[in-house]
């Protein structure tokens, strides 16, 4: 079963890889208008600068209708393209930026939390040290009634 997920698991992992970096998701963004524009010239029939103008207007969803698709290879590369920048590359931009815009002043830095953990190791270990001692067995306690 685990050999199963495997491929789905890499594929996580890049999107995730893809997602943290500004800098691949841009190149990869425009690899694929670069790409898809390079493929389009070749079902369409086009020159190379309408195709990579046709994927712009079309990965950004605008869709002017000056340049489109109309053979079947075309219109499969406009499906592909269109469902990948709505699906996956626009979101992850989005989530990205959004992601910088939100920052909690409050977090606490690695090296707080690490200790805030020492202090509550020591803390409990104190209550523990406190609670072995009965409170009868400690001077100046009230009388158990």
């Amino acid at each position: 079963m685990k050999l199963l997920f495997w491929p789905l698991h890499q594929v996580y992992r890049g999107i995730v890889w893809l997602a943290n970096s500004p800098r691949t998701l841009i190149l990869a963004y425009l690899g694929m208008i670069v790409i898809s524009g390079s493929l389009y010239s070749l079902a369409e029939k086009k020159s190379v600068g309408d195709s990579v103008w046709w994927a712009v207007v079309t990965a950004s969803t605008v869709g002017y209708g000056d340049t489109y698709p109309t053979t079947w290879q075309g219109r499969v590369l406009a499906g592909l393209l269109i469902s990948t920048m709505v699906l996956l590359v626009i979101p992850l931009i989005t989530a990205h930026f959004a992601s910088r815009l939100i920052v909690d002043a409050d977090a606490f830095r690695h090296e707080e939390q690490e200790e805030i953990k020492q202090n509550l190791r020591a803390i409990r270990a104190m209550v523990e040290q406190l609670n072995g001692v009965g409170s009868a067995d400690r001077p100046g306690a009230p009388p158990a009634r």
